[in-house]
């Protein structure tokens, strides 16, 4: 079985449910199963900076797909949520990023894993370090529990606690 960490986030509509809505789809695949879930994070935007701040949040899937099938549902769950591509790191209602795959090295046309900027990001490191304070970063075995104190958390805004993933999955916002 494989360990998958995605990040999800989402800054148009409602996107709490949007949220909800993306984690159940994953979880109704039947290769994929949820595990665990970070908080939600409110966060300010990266990059295009005009633009509403974004809850993010970091999920742990186990599975039996591959990187490239597993990279292919969650452009299906992005495009199932009407998510858009039109300003580089603009506005959107789902984005979902493979950030670790086991403690692999992929580079492919399509996939980049370990994520190329996550080392780099508060509200992708904040709620992963959350769940998972041990990993280490593949490509250099650095804790990123350091990287995140070197990034620091400025930005990055608990908006949320989640209880669980059946919880998260089953309630309203």
């Amino acid at each position: 079985m494989n360990e998958v960490y995605i990040s999800l986030g989402s800054n148009m509509g409602d996107k709490e449910e949007i949220l909800r809505h993306a984690v159940q789809l994953l979880q109704q695949h039947k290769g994929i199963k949820v595990v665990k879930l970070s908080s939600i994070y409110e966060t300010d935007p990266v990059g295009f900076l005009d633009q509403e701040v974004f809850l993010n949040m970091v999920i742990l899937v186990h599975t039996s797909l591959s990187a490239q099938e597993i990279l292919e549902v969650c452009q299906e769950v992005e495009s199932e949520l009407k998510r858009v591509r039109i300003i580089r790191w603009g506005p959107r209602t789902i984005d979902l990023d493979i950030l670790l795959y086991n403690h692999d090295n992929i580079e492919t046309e399509a996939l980049i894993v370990p994520h190329a900027r996550m080392h780099e990001r508060a509200f992708v490191l904040v709620p992963l370090v959350e769940i998972a304070p041990e990993l280490k970063f593949p490509l250099t075995e650095e804790a990123l529990q350091t990287m995140l104190e070197q990034v620091g958390g400025e930005g990055v805004r608990l908006w949320k606690v989640v209880a669980g993933v059946s919880e998260f999955v089953h309630s309203e916002s």
